[in-house]
């Protein structure tokens, strides 16, 4: 009985100290702390000790960073990766769907964003609503299932979109071959200009906070004894009622300065706050207007003209932001960008003259407080999540690599196993693609001499 007591205990201890990782030798780039030469000792998932000089716990697995350097990982605001059909295009107001419903855990940008050094993304509701549907926090566990990838306990947000692509979808187009083409009016839907998506918003929330106010007296007069029947549910108001009480965060596309002093003006008329204003490209304009609200701003780099209300943007924008204090960070919006999202921060050193900290903080710890997730991520702190990505280079140089990126103390990408790997992958995947080709003539077969189909 001693023996096996012994051997179930030697078990425990090696899975415990199996849990224990220190990263050796390393740049150590913790964002809030100031950069340092040493090592960082992560358990259990959680950073224990930063430091120059750390203890290794007996049976720590190590890493020899060998120079290298070690930032938090990168944090996306404004991503669409692993969702399809994100924008419900029907109605104006569609606040009762939900980015979760249509997550995709297999989606092969979740990986490509993982080996570009991001660790955590906000995935949001398409801009075709003027408020569109709730988002979700996720970490780019590669591998994992839907619930696997959420970012567990992170504040719920919403999207709410301003200018071209709400009123869109209200505005009459042309058909024929004449000079002008006759209106087609078919389909269309409110509203049409600015102005009518300012006046959705603002109908939304009186309904909102009537809908407030008869569910308050519904549990006013419960609360006394009365036996009272409880009101309708209405799943678009739910989540409005959610923003006024401070449980749901507004994340805004917008483009136009005076589209973001319109929608700053009707969250202070209905008492609610915007968290992030989304691109944002004249922020630069009414920086101070957006500080004294405290919504933060998540803009791109040097995106410009890509339509009309684009045409104002400059890629000091971020910068501007930054020195008039508004809480900024870079987002990609494109699955492809998101993977040099360093490199999209170090243009803000040349755009502007950020600190290398500074720069780097747009898509680290500005992010995680965009998302009020700052207390888990965002920067290499004892007690946070160790979600740590290692660069050969300085992350902000454009010869930087990712060499391996870890989230919550567990290594998801790692280059050189990468690499090794490919042949044997390619190998796999064309005895998959052989096999099935041995097994269509058999399906096809079996389809045709099988019962028919109904209508």
């Amino acid at each position: 009985m001693k023996s096996i007591f012994l051997a179930l205990l030697a078990g425990v201890l090696s899975i415990a100290s199996a849990q224990t990782i220190v990263i050796q030798n390393a740049t150590v780039l913790t964002i809030t702390k100031g950069t340092l030469k040493g090592s960082v000792v992560i358990k259990d998932g959680k950073i224990l000790e930063v430091g120059e000089k750390v203890l290794v716990p007996p049976g720590a697995q190590v890493i020899d960073a060998g120079g290298q350097y070690l930032m938090p990982g990168i944090i996306d605001a404004h991503s669409h990766i692993a969702a399809d059909s994100i924008n419900e295009g029907s109605m104006s107001v569609s606040s009762m769907v939900g980015i979760e419903d249509v997550l995709d855990p297999e989606a092969i940008a979740i990986f490509r964003a993982l080996a570009g050094g991001v660790t955590t993304a906000n995935i949001l509701h398409g801009s075709a609503n003027a408020i569109g549907g709730k988002c979700l926090v996720i970490k780019t566990r590669w591998g994992k299932d839907t619930e696997g990838i959420k970012f567990e306990g992170a504040k719920p947000g919403i999207k709410f979109a301003l200018g071209e692509n709400p009123k869109r979808q209200g505005m009459a187009t042309t058909q024929g071959t004449g000079r002008r083409g006759a209106a087609d009016t078919s389909n269309l839907r409110y509203p049409g200009t600015r102005m009518g998506v300012e006046d959705v918003i603002r109908q939304a929330f009186t309904e909102a906070k009537q809908y407030q106010a008869t569910w308050k007296d519904y549990e006013a007069r419960k609360a006394k004894g009365e036996t009272v029947i409880p009101p309708k549910r209405d799943l678009k108001l739910e989540p409005l009622v959610e923003i006024l009480e401070g449980k749901r965060l507004v994340h805004a596309h917008c483009y136009r300065a005076d589209e973001i002093l319109m929608l700053l003006r009707v969250a202070d008329d209905f008492g609610f706050k915007i968290k992030t204003l989304q691109h944002v490209l004249e922020g630069y304009k009414v920086a101070k207007e957006i500080a004294a609200h405290g919504a933060g701003a998540s803009t791109f780099s040097d995106w410009w003209a890509y339509k009309v209300e684009a045409y104002d943007a400059i890629p000091y924008n971020a910068a501007v932001m930054v020195k008039k204090g508004v809480l900024v960070s870079l987002n990609s919006d494109d699955a492809e960008l998101m993977r040099r999202l360093n490199t999209e921060a170090g243009k803000t050193v040349k755009y502007g003259g950020l600190t290398e900290t500074e720069a780097l903080s747009l898509i680290t710890i500005n992010p995680a407080k965009q998302l009020d997730i700052d207390n888990r991520v965002g920067s290499i702190e004892v007690g946070k999540d160790a979600d740590l990505v290692l660069y050969d280079k300085h992350p902000l140089s454009t010869f930087a690599k990712v060499q391996k990126v870890m989230i919550d103390g567990t290594v998801y990408f790692d280059r050189d196993k990468d690499v090794s790997d490919r042949d044997q992958k390619q190998l796999r995947k064309k005895q998959l693609i052989e096999k099935e080709k041995q097994n269509q003539p058999q399906q096809k077969k079996g389809f045709a001499g099988g019962a028919r189909r109904p209508a």
